[in-house]
């Protein structure tokens, strides 16, 4: 099958595919280019398959393979990410495809895990890019200067970190082809005013209700959290321990204003689970027991549990300032979850026990 250019002058984009792809790392980027009349071709490994994504939006059949593409023939090629790189990383023609286009001057633009398929190629060494925060060691080991921004391009290299860039990432890919600036109605990729969730939404991405979802799911945990908190604290005798539990406290009225502030500016409310999370911890607090050592590994579960969902909703929403909400409460909690357990440590080391739960006693770990 052959993919060479039509005579339309129409540019034409290869957007690789692999089962277990973040949904809408392919989606948004595809979209986005079809509605702007670019010539979308799905590549994957093999013919006869229909790929999967991760959250069960994607079912596609690629309209062909990596191994018959030719590179040439594209004007650029698209790398989303998910787990479907590091498949895609496995597969010599994959690798050949991409390490062909980069070198003949294709635009080549990967998002989130997608930079897994360029180090395969060792297309990264010396060049300026970014990408998902799991994978930013992997990227410095392959040689990669690696930038925490939304967008990196680096002559025809385009990198982004995670969907909350999508709307980002499609926009530089779209201006370097042809179709950007205001002709098209899109902002400038460096605008950090434009409301980027709203073209994102318009490509596939999340919408104002599954972002306030999100917002609402990190606004329960951390008034659950500061309730828990306040019932630690009272219990607690431990004078540390008690100026430490303060400070977190802070810490999560500082979210929640955060979080609501938003919510408002998004003409969203408070949901009812955010509303009673508070009462709920109430609940849990009562039936903790009330010994020093206990209270802090409690607050530590605590922690944890918010750290797990609010790394989770970081990676989920196609709004970059949801998304930087996400991380920045998610970057607080891991240094307030060292803080705590460097105070647990200190008291099992001067000889105090931790002691078993009570009946009834919920502790999270």
């Amino acid at each position: 099958m052959s993919y060479q250019n039509n005579h339309s002058g129409k540019k034409k984009v290869a957007i690789l595919i692999e089962n277990d792809v973040e949904d809408a790392e392919f989606i948004v980027p595809c979209h986005g280019l079809k509605q702007a009349g670019i010539d979308v071709v799905v590549l994957g490994a093999r013919m006869n398959e229909k790929y999967k994504g991760k959250r069960g939006r994607v079912s596609v059949q690629a309209d062909g393979t990596t191994t018959e593409a030719i590179a040439s023939e594209f004007d650029a090629v698209i790398i989303p990410g998910g787990m479907a790189p590091d498949k895609m990383r496995r597969n010599p023609n994959t690798v050949r495809f991409v390490q062909e286009a980069l070198q003949q001057g294709k635009l080549v633009a990967a998002v989130c895990h997608g930079p897994q398929l360029l180090i395969e190629g060792d297309l990264l060494r010396e060049k300026r890019a970014t990408g998902f925060v799991a994978i930013r060691r992997d990227m410095l080991n392959a040689g990669a200067n690696y930038q925490d921004e939304s967008l990196v391009v680096d002559g025809n290299l385009i990198t982004s970190r995670e969907p909350g860039d999508l709307a980002i990432f499609t926009t530089a890919i779209l201006s370097r082809l042809g179709y950007g600036g205001k002709d098209v109605a899109l902002p400038d990729e460096t605008d950090i005013n434009a409301e980027w969730w709203k073209i994102a939404d318009a490509w596939g991405g999340s919408t104002k209700g599954e972002i306030a979802k999100g917002l609402n799911t990190a606004l329960s945990g951390e008034r659950y959290s500061l309730e828990a908190l306040e019932k630690y604290y009272e219990k607690e005798s431990d004078t540390q321990a008690k100026a430490l539990f303060q400070e977190l406290m802070a810490h999560k009225q500082r979210h929640i204003e955060i979080l609501e502030t938003y919510l408002n500016k998004l003409g969203e409310k408070p949901s009812i689970a955010a509303n009673i999370a508070n009462q709920y911890a109430k609940v849990k607090a009562a039936l903790s027991g009330s010994d020093d050592i206990y209270q802090i590994r409690c607050a530590l579960g605590d922690l944890q549990t918010g750290i797990g969902d609010i790394g989770n909703l970081s990676a989920m929403f196609t709004d970059p300032i949801a998304t930087d909400i996400f991380k920045k409460i998610y970057g607080d909690l891991l240094k307030d979850e060292q803080r705590l357990l460097e105070l647990y440590r200190a008291r099992l080391s001067a000889g105090v026990q931790s002691p078993k739960p009570t009946t009834g006693a919920a502790v999270s770990m």
